[in-house]
């Protein structure tokens, strides 16, 4: 009579109940063997030849794997990503450069700087190191904190005569003070970002990923797009204001815009507007014939260079008073170091950012080890991250992580391994001189909705903290319940 309850392909588990005392006299546990200090001091302080290897290539992961590299199968398709992958990397680092509220140059340095060190440090394969937006608009919301375009006001010199004078129409921003001052912090927090993921690595802490839900980080990921969404909303409409007003929140931001609509520039708005809507069409070619097309169309390469073609040729910066970038310093910028004055104002945000950049960093690239069969390191992912943050930070950067459409670019035009990197070298050297849903009352929507108000409302380093409680507290609600 029991059969028809269960189903052909049901599948049953009969298992005896134990106590601790019943199951430990049942398997015989072993008495834990003792042993003296010295041995345990003598066992794990002892090094051989084979151990100190074996550590060296678990700190240098390159020494491990570029000599058993196969050239002939590997290195063509490192080639064509490695150029493609640097292009594109190159043009969104001008960008996020933007995000970060520095000089556009300052976004090829961090294309370019972070790879040096991921080379030899790394463990993906497949990645794509350089600016993330997420974490440029971190570093961009701290350096508007920092320094502001009010700390840079000065009197416009009338008829020879230096007046000082309270009328805002008459004052002007020392642009060349504002952008020294402005990647001073942002170079300042990158390297505080970097000793902070060094110092995780080495703590073996990177553990913390797992606390960050998938609902809680594509909240914040969905809040930080929006942020990047309204930040930009100024550059597309472009009022020409000598003082503009800036703000880390939505809310101000939006009703400064409000304020100043009617001074927008048409030509920029209807090239912001076009560029978004041919963006946005073409990567929608790429993902429904994905199947039918080798490589993914490079649309952003081809909507600069044709944009940039049709600005110079028609003139429109004399014409309609167009913005552009203008040409771009040749050459790096010198090494400088930080500014240790600055530390006290960005530990808190420095930490955040280390977190995010790192959680993003180490998602992507377990799903494409995943797919590729290899294993990655996420400690020594924590400290390749540190080191290429140490290192860009010198060199005029900001914070690197990657970024997932770089990295299937990369993965999608044949890259195999990080010997695409060198390549990307070239590039970057040339240009210098996934939807799921959910119930609609589930904890994982509520944490996902918390978690992307809060980071709109309260800005991104308070919203990842308020999404991060509340994620904990929806576990001891669902726990003692």
């Amino acid at each position: 009579m029991m059969d028809e309850f269960f189903h052909e392909n049901d599948y049953h588990v009969s298992r005896r109940i134990y106590s601790n005392r019943v199951f430990d006299q049942f398997h015989e546990r072993q008495a834990q063997e003792i042993q003296s200090l010295r041995e345990r001091l003598s066992r794990t302080c002892g090094c051989t030849d084979k151990w100190a290897v074996q550590k060296i290539k678990g700190l240098l992961p390159i020494l491990d794997w570029l000599p058993k590299y196969p050239v002939k199968q590997w290195l063509p398709g490192d080639v064509v990503s490695g150029v493609t992958t640097g292009l594109v990397c190159c043009l969104q680092g001008v960008a996020y450069a933007l995000l970060a509220s520095v000089a556009p140059v300052y976004g090829l340095y961090s294309a370019f700087f972070p790879i040096l060190t991921y080379f030899v440090l790394g463990t993906s394969r497949h990645i794509s190191v350089g600016p993330f937006p997420v974490t440029c608009l971190m570093v961009g919301s701290v350096v508007l904190t920092l320094a502001p375009d009010e700390q840079f006001l000065r009197s416009v010199n009338i008829t020879g005569v230096n007046k000082t004078v309270t009328d805002e129409r008459l004052m002007e921003i020392d642009v060349e003070a504002r952008e020294a001052q402005r990647i001073l912090v942002a170079c300042t927090m990158t390297v505080l970002v970097g000793l902070f993921q060094v110092a995780m690595g080495l703590m073996k802490v990177g553990f913390l990923v797992r606390y960050l839900s998938d609902p809680l980080v594509g909240g914040f990921t969905t809040a930080a797009a929006f942020h990047v969404f309204i930040s930009q909303i100024k550059t597309i409409l472009y009022y020409n204001k000598k003082v503009i007003y800036e703000d880390i929140f939505t809310v101000p931001t939006l009703i400064d815009v409000g304020r100043n609509i009617n001074q927008t520039n048409i030509a920029d708005l209807i090239a912001g507007l076009l560029t978004i809507f041919i963006v946005m069409a073409v990567k929608e070619i790429n993902t429904k014939f994905q199947h039918k097309i080798p490589v993914p169309i490079p649309i952003e390469v081809i909507v600069t260079v044709i944009a940039s073609a049709i600005s110079h040729v028609m003139d429109l910066n004399s014409l309609y008073g167009a913005s552009i970038v203008h040409s771009l310093p040749r050459g790096f910028a010198p090494p400088q170091t930080p500014n240790i004055a600055l530390i006290g104002n960005i530990l808190g945000s420095s930490f955040s950012t280390a977190v995010v950049g790192y959680a993003v960093a180490v998602s992507v690239a377990k799903v494409y080890a995943a797919k590729h069969d290899y294993t990655v390191d996420g400690n020594q992912e924590l400290i390749a991250f540190g080191v290429s943050n140490i290192f860009g930070g010198c060199f005029s950067s900001f914070v690197a992580s990657t970024a997932l459409s770089r990295t299937a670019v990369q993965e999608s035009t044949g890259g195999k391994s990080q010997v695409k990197c060198t390549c990307s070298y070239s590039s970057n050297f040339t240009c210098v001189c996934v939807q799921t849903q959910y119930s609609l009352f589930s904890p994982l929507t509520l944490i996902w909705i918390a978690t992307c108000l809060a980071s709109i409302v309260l800005g991104l380093d308070v919203g990842l903290l308020a999404g991060l409680v509340f994620e904990m507290g929806t576990v001891v609600v669902r726990t003692q319940l």
